[in-house]
């Protein structure tokens, strides 16, 4: 059953995601049309958190392919357990048998990677292949002829058909373009750091000790952080790393104690370039827009 865009954004609510509504009605179509979604985006926007809150809404199980330059089939979709095939061939051996070939090559040997692990599951799971971009572009024409029919050809075996279409999401940063023929085999979504009130939701909904006042400060702090010129700008996740340290510190106010909330913004700033740029003034400038 497709859900409708209100429902998705209160069910991804309940798993801790506050979507807006565009990505709502992204997914509501990614579900009503069958089709694998596409989420580009800056790193630490939470592109990979929608397909774990999605398989959050719909109970099922989150399968992740990590993409990496180099990545090959066998490492996504399926290779043979060698070492157990030897084993029994030895032990047949050692009785004075033979193992067929037809008996070396079943299921029983066979190590199932993500992407055929997906399709052979009887719910649909959510299939997150994760920064395809980093991925070169033979796999990824190898990815979209799996897209388009579901099924498998293992030689020993044959054709190994899905049993159910998983939701399939894909996430890049943007280090390689991606084809326009897997563009073409997708909906697309790009997702943009939240504004502040969205950013302020987020806060409170990972955090729920946290008050209403200080998750809109903070988040309005972010805003600021993020326009500064910085290497590596903080994600979503940063945010609730540095939300978490001020709840720790005591911190209900963040021009109450200007020191201990600059010291705690090592949660945010990953190189010395980045903590050398974000000074006390740099700070001091920041908070005072945060009311």
């Amino acid at each position: 059953m497709t859900l409708q865009p209100q429902h998705i954004s209160e069910k991804l609510g309940q798993a801790g995601y506050v979507a807006d509504r565009d990505l709502a009605m992204a997914l509501s179509l990614m579900q009503m049309l069958g089709r694998p979604l596409l989420l580009e985006g800056e790193a630490g926007v939470g592109k990979t958190e929608v397909a774990k809150a999605l398989a959050a809404v719909h109970g099922t199980e989150l399968i992740r392919l990590q993409c990496y330059e180099g990545l090959g089939r066998a490492d996504a979709l399926y290779e043979w357990n060698y070492q157990r095939q030897l084993l029994a061939i030895q032990a047949r051996a050692a009785s004075g048998l033979t193992l067929a070939e037809d008996d070396v090559f079943t299921e029983r040997y066979l190590l199932e990677r993500p992407l055929l692990k997906a399709i052979r599951q009887e719910k649909p799971p959510v299939l997150l292949v994760d920064e395809v971009d980093r991925a070169d572009e033979e796999f990824e024409a190898f990815l979209l002829e799996l897209l388009s029919d579901f099924q498998v050809s293992v030689p020993e075996l044959g054709t190994i058909r899905s049993r159910s279409i998983p939701f399939v999401v894909l996430t890049s940063n943007g280090t390689r373009e991606i084809s326009d023929a897997l563009r073409r085999r997708c909906l697309y979504h790009y997702v943009e750091f939240p504004d502040a009130d969205r950013e302020a939701a987020i806060i409170s909904a990972r955090l729920p000790q946290i008050s209403t006042t200080l998750a809109l400060q903070i988040a309005r702090a972010m805003e600021k952080i993020r326009k500064e010129d910085l290497r590596k700008v903080p994600g979503i996740a940063e945010t609730l790393d540095w939300s978490a340290a001020l709840l720790g510190f005591r911190i209900s106010d963040l021009r109450s104690d200007p020191e201990t909330v600059y010291a705690t913004m090592k949660c945010l700033l990953k190189t010395q370039e980045d903590s050398s740029r974000i000074s006390p003034e740099v700070v001091a400038r920041i908070l005072g827009k945060v009311a």
